[in-house]
């Protein structure tokens, strides 16, 4: 998914260069989705792995 949200972000970089502001902004909002999508797993990541390392001691 990773390569997902670079390939949008880069599509959105591209299409700002060319002043195609609706393709830019559809690609953008995706880029945003995926961003908060990674954020909130990154953050349950996080909280289980620090909930596992209390239990390993």
């Amino acid at each position: 998914m990773l390569r997902w949200s670079i390939i949008f972000l880069v599509i959105a970089l591209v299409a700002a260069l060319f002043g195609f502001t609706g393709i830019a902004g559809t690609a953008a909002e995706f880029a945003k989705i995926l961003f908060f999508v990674f954020l909130v797993i990154f953050v349950i990541s996080l909280i289980m792995g620090a909930l596992k390392g209390k239990h390993s001691f």
